[in-house]
């Protein structure tokens, strides 16, 4: 049963090991992010989870209550706004990985509380940011992989329990696996 799988994590750990291999996957995938960005002079910040407005996404937030101060507080859909604030202050690059809240729906592939990585750079456009993006997701690709190529499956839009589906493959014909290139290396 899907649903008992993410509501009982420690029991899916244990009957199906493949999970465990996505949980380290996760993981790795955070800390080379994490080495990635500082490598190039990115500092790693942490801004504000509650705040008393909510901004920085047009997302619907969560909203909590302070006892001490009774107030309410709203629960970032995103840290953006404050990230651009520390880029004013001067501080030229910054990026942070942490959770985001948006009071919005649920079902197994969207998740109202999430993980995200925003990073801002002083001086930089869209295509600056863009081309980072792109070296450091193909280089993420290679380092977990060895390649810069990925086979993956790709599910049809609407099917249970992540059941594969017709994406055409290299040869053009139903059955869902991909070889699937990282983005171009160049940054």
């Amino acid at each position: 049963d899907t649903e008992s799988r993410y509501r009982m994590r420690y029991l899916d750990l244990i009957v199906n090991p493949h999970v465990n291999t996505i949980f380290r996957t996760r993981a790795k995938i955070i800390q080379f992010i994490r080495r990635y960005l500082e490598d190039r002079g990115f500092l790693e910040v942490e801004t504000p989870m509650m705040t008393t407005s909510h901004g920085g996404a047009s997302a619907k937030p969560f909203i909590t209550h302070h006892n001490e101060l009774d107030r309410d507080l709203y629960l970032r859909v995103a840290p953006e706004l404050f990230l651009k604030q520390l880029v004013i202050g001067g501080l030229e690059k910054v990026f942070e990985i942490g959770r985001n809240f948006r009071n919005e729906g649920i079902d197994l592939t969207h998740n109202p509380e999430f993980t995200a990585c925003e990073f801002y750079q002083a001086y930089a456009d869209y295509d600056d940011l863009m081309a980072t993006t792109e070296h450091m997701l193909s280089e993420l690709v290679k380092s977990l992989t060895g390649s810069y190529k990925i086979n993956c499956s790709i599910p049809t839009t609407g099917g249970n329990d992540g059941d594969e589906g017709a994406a055409d493959n290299e040869e053009g014909e139903g059955g869902g696996t991909n070889n699937v290139s990282a983005a171009s290396k160049k940054a």
